[in-house]
């Protein structure tokens, strides 16, 4: 007897040794479990006991160093991939989607997915009401949902969209987990496999284990993306506000140089023609006349484009389409620019249109034709001649402009069509050149939904040209 509980006693001293050993996170035990009674039992339960705790350690060790993983990205999208990395040593899947609640919890709208199936059909964009739905059930709970059989599920359900742009994918089964945070439901992680019967508890209770930390890290994600885009479209409106005041700038520049030069001048000749000590031949007084009159056409041209500018700036083109014959259109602009190039010994040639309109605003299209056939008369020699044509386009019309002058040089083609655009060739005839004319053709061309380019090589000329639709958009 005293020999027997002498071995008890040693038992026991092993089984405390080996109870601080598990409190300390030793789980190598040596522990004698053996026999067959309660002794022995007792000892096999403390190594069960080890094993378990064990496998509970190394697992949660493993998740601790995948959240690690996960939390090492910034934005959310970085951190939903580190997921789909890293997350298939714990629960099996094909394809994870990731859905945020928005509209003050009304709405969830598909965020981010990706799988290894060549087809995703449910993407970022597809949004569907929360109140109602299975997802409110499982976001008013907060446990997941194991749909092991989405077939199954689709016949019983054949509404549910969602389900079936899944199984569209060739998904079989899905764990659909819920994303809390704080306490506040901000979305769901919706793990799928093309195996049905996939997952079970295990995947539940593996994905509760980390469910706060994931949800934190997801949110976290999502308000530095958002930080992130607001940062963006700050730095956009900040770039963009800069190019607004250049031009500001460059407005006050050309009312300070190109204003006041003619404005001086029309002075010089008032006080001329008023003054009593100069006298002043009917010719004289003729010619001073035309050359302020001349000016003041220069300074309200100026004007009316400075005024054209800032009204496109402001986003306050506004175009009032209506269907346009174009032969009877370009034939009156023909008409208009050939007296106009007349005193230069230059002609304007239309060439045969094609019977057809054009979805265009007049006023606004003959500001168009007017800049490009009057720079083209500006810019050639005297006695050239400047050719207007129309050609019938799949979808619409272009219309060329070509002219006989010096051409385009290739470090003027990139400047062709910006605000106070000065290039290299100068007009022939004396006239003047604000430098906006194209810009403000490009951007009327643009809000009809066309294009504007030029063909040229440098001491052959150029063909400007744009596009029209030839109806307008529905």
């Amino acid at each position: 007897m005293a020999q027997d509980k002498r071995a008890l006693d040693q038992h026991i001293s092993q089984y405390i040794k080996a109870t601080k050993q598990l409190k300390r996170g030793d789980y190598a035990l040596d522990l004698p479990h053996s026999p067959d009674d309660q002794i022995g039992r007792l000892g096999a339960a403390l190594l069960d006991l080890a094993h378990s705790l064990e496998t509970h350690h190394r697992e949660l060790q493993e998740l601790d160093q995948i959240t690690s993983h996960i939390n090492a990205g910034l934005l959310l999208d970085d951190i939903l991939g580190n997921v789909y990395r890293d997350f298939r040593d714990v629960i099996p899947y094909n394809r994870i989607g990731f859905s945020l609640i928005e509209e003050q919890g009304r709405t969830v709208c598909a965020r981010w997915a990706k799988s290894d199936q060549p087809v995703i059909k449910l993407t970022q964009g597809y949004c569907a009401p929360l109140a109602g739905s299975s997802l409110e059930t499982i976001i008013t709970t907060g446990e997941p949902r194991i749909l092991n059989d989405l077939v199954d599920y689709l016949r019983q359900k054949p509404e549910s969209e969602s389900t079936s742009m899944v199984v569209a994918e060739g998904m079989r089964s899905s764990l659909t987990c819920p994303l809390i945070a704080n306490g506040v439901p901000v979305g769901f992680m919706f793990f799928s496999s093309t195996r049905p019967h996939i997952y079970a508890d295990a995947h539940v209770n593996t994905f509760k284990r980390i469910a706060g930390q994931l949800s934190v890290i997801a949110e976290k994600g999502r308000l530095v993306s958002e930080l992130a885009t607001q940062k963006a479209a700050i730095e956009a409106q900040n770039k963009e506000l800069h190019r607004l005041n250049e031009i500001k700038n460059a407005f006050l520049g050309m009312a300070a140089h190109d204003l006041r030069s003619p404005i001086g001048y029309i002075q010089t000749v008032t006080h001329l023609l008023m003054g009593s000590t100069i006298e002043l031949s009917a010719a004289e007084r003729k010619k001073l006349l035309q050359d302020a009159n001349r000016q003041t056409d220069h300074m309200l041209t100026l004007l009316d484009e400075l005024l054209d500018v800032t009204q496109i700036e402001a986003g306050k083109l506004e175009l009032a389409l209506e269907p346009v014959d174009l032969g009877s259109f370009l034939g009156d602009a023909i008409d208009r620019h050939g007296k106009m190039a007349t005193p230069k010994g230059s002609t304007v040639l239309l060439k045969e249109i094609p019977a057809g309109t054009a979805a265009a605003d007049p006023h606004r299209l003959r500001q168009v034709i007017d800049n490009l056939i009057s720079n083209a008369i500006k810019f050639s020699p005297p006695g050239s001649t400047v050719r207007v044509s129309a050609q019938r386009m799949p979808s619409g019309w272009r219309i060329n402009v070509q002219d006989e002058g010096p051409g385009v040089t290739p470090s003027d083609r990139g400047r062709l069509f910006q605000d106070f655009a000065r290039l290299s060739a100068r007009p022939t005839g004396g006239e003047k050149s604000t430098g906006l004319g194209l810009a403000i053709t490009r951007r009327v061309v643009e809000a009809h939904n066309g294009q504007i380019g030029v063909d040229s090589e440098p001491g052959h000329g150029a063909n400007f040209w744009f596009t029209l639709p030839d109806q307008a958009p529905r």
